[in-house]
Formats: structure tokens, C-alpha cells, sequence
């Protein structure tokens, strides 16, 4: 088995502009924003980005002009209202989105991990998602029933980034035993071309051995495992730590305005060298609890 825990740092690097990316994560829980963060920091751009029901992490690329085209089933902040910076950045045509059913986008990721050009769908029949996005949902007829359906492209991302609870140094992923399963990260890993996880905590492979059905992201599925605590900030790791409501809130704040998320860029994200400096200066070691992974 290879040793496959390096830097964040190390693990971003082969990522450059141009690429398609899925990011994982499901409304405000487990977005991998501490490497959205240090991908912002390197200056990557011109992005194609795919995902399930995001928020944060592609509220903060939009912010920083990181987006060219956005596949998903919903980007805002979920009880918080809209996305801000995503929104301006629609509206503005920066942004080209692309709106797939949940039913949709989870055939495109079962494609991929099925190693196939296309999967079928019924439940974009009567939408006017296939009449927008005809590059990539085409109608088709079922070759044994003779049904309408719709063929959906697969997810075909040239990286992945997923934040789970805890891994080893192998790249196996573990998660609780109790956890919300409203997500596809499992799905996304499963299809996954060059697949990067950033972990709450690295346990030890001993443990892994112990509870091997705890693990959800087997070592072989992984190209890099970084250890980085609270590595969802200001969203929630589930079972870990909530979202972080006073930062959501400033973070709110400031998107109001470009110039106002201009700055909160410069604080939080571009001046911190390293993400316990972003935690320092965001708070989030005072307002946190203690990191520990239960397991067992």
C-alpha cells in the first residue's frame, strides 16, 4: 500500500485553470472549502464545476472569478437565502449554469463510475432542462420498451475534492457510525478520475482494519488524503462541529457588495498562508469545540 497523505498544499498542486472539477459536500455540511481556499490562494481559474446542492465553496470561486460554467442541482446558502457572489456572477454571464434534477446529476456521477458516455433518465420529461442544456441531456428512445427518456452526459471531471470525517494514511475514508445521508460523495469518489479528500482527522490503519465497514472511500479510489481539521469552516462536518452561524453571517455581510467580498477575500482566504492561519483569524479554534471523531 502507498503512502498517500501529503500537504494541502501537495495535494492542489496538479490541479491548474481550464479543468472540471466536482466538489463534494451537501448543502452547509462537509464542503471542502479549506481546499476551495487554497486553490483560490494559487490563483486557479477559468473552472467547469460540477456538484450536488453546494454553497459555500462555490460561493467563495465565484467571488473570486474562479468559475466559467457551473453543473449542478443548487448553489446558495441554504438557510441562509442565495448565493450571493454565485448569483452576480449568473447574472452578470461570467457564469455560465446549468440546472440538472437530483435524479439527473446522480445518473451522470453512476455513468462515470460506470465508466460509460451517457446514463438514461425519465424525471427531466415535461422540464425545459433538456431544452436549455442540449449538449449535454438529449432525448432518446428506450431500445426494448420504446419510452421517451432523456440521455444525460456523465460527470466527466478531471478532479474531484470531497472533505470527509476520517481517513488513513492509505486513503481509506471512514465515517461515523451516525451521519446524515443526504450527499452523493461516495458516488462522486466512485467516478472519480484523480480523487482528493481532505479528512477532519488521520486515524490510524489499525483502525480502519477494526471497522472496515465504516469505510466508505476505499485507499485504492484516492490519489491524495490531507489532514485538516475543521476543514469545512465555516460550513459543518456531520456528527463533528456545526456550521459556524457568526461567520455565515460576516461572511453574508461582506458579499453584499463585490468590494465588500473583495475584502473578505483579501482577510480570510488570500492573506492567511495556511489553514490554521485561516482559523486563527477567522475564530473558528475559539468558537469550535474540540476536534474528535467518533467512531465506534
Amino acid at each position: 500500500m502507498k503512502n498517500k497523505l501529503v500537504s494541502l498544499e501537495a495535494a492542489l498542486a496538479p490541479i491548474p485553470s481550464g479543468v472540471t472539477l466536482a466538489i463534494g459536500g451537501s448543502l452547509l455540511r462537509r464542503q471542502p472549502n479549506a481546499a476551495v481556499r487554497e486553490l483560490i490562494r494559487r490563483g486557479v481559474k477559468d473552472l467547469t464545476l460540477i456538484t450536488w446542492a453546494t454553497t459555500t465553496a462555490t460561493d467563495m470561486l465565484a467571488a473570486a472569478g474562479a468559475i466559467r460554467r457551473w453543473e449542478g442541482i443548487y448553489a446558495g446558502m441554504f438557510s441562509h437565502g442565495l448565493a450571493p457572489n454565485f448569483r452576480r456572477g449568473v447574472q452578470s454571464g461570467a457564469i455560465t449554469a446549468r440546472d440538472f434534477s437530483e435524479c439527473a446529476i446522480v445518473a451522470r456521477f453512476r455513468a462515470a463510475a460506470a465508466g460509460l458516455a451517457f446514463m438514461p433518465v425519465r424525471s427531466l420529461l415535461g422540464s425545459d432542462m433538456a431544452a436549455r442544456n442540449p449538449e449535454q441531456i438529449r432525448p432518446m428512445t428506450c431500445p426494448f420498451s420504446g419510452d421517451k427518456l432523456h440521455a444525460v452526459a456523465a460527470a466527466d471531471a478531471d478532479f474531484t475534492i470531497i472533505h470527509g470525517y476520517a481517513g488513513d494514511r492509505y486513503g481509506n475514508v471512514q465515517w461515523p457510525v451516525v451521519r446524515d445521508s443526504d450527499d452523493i460523495d461516495q458516488l462522486m469518489a466512485s467516478g472519480a478520475k484523480r480523487l482528493i479528500v481532505t479528512v477532519e482527522k488521520i486515524i490510524p490503519h489499525e483502525q480502519v482494519k477494526a471497522q472496515p465497514t465504516l469505510t466508505y472511500i476505499p485507499g485504492q479510489w484516492v490519489e491524495a488524503i490531507v489532514e485538516v481539521p475543521q476543514g469545512a469552516h465555516p460550513a459543518a462536518c456531520d456528527s463533528i462541529y456545526d456550521e459556524d452561524e457568526e461567520h455565515l453571517r460576516l461572511y453574508l455581510e461582506h458579499a453584499k457588495t463585490p468590494e465588500g467580498m473583495a475584502t473578505y477575500l483579501d482577510r480570510f482566504v488570500r492573506t492567511p498562508r495556511a489553514h490554521d492561519e485561516y482559523l486563527h483569524a477567522s475564530g473558528a479554534s475559539a468558537r469550535l469545540p474540540s476536534l474528535s471523531v467518533q467512531q465506534g
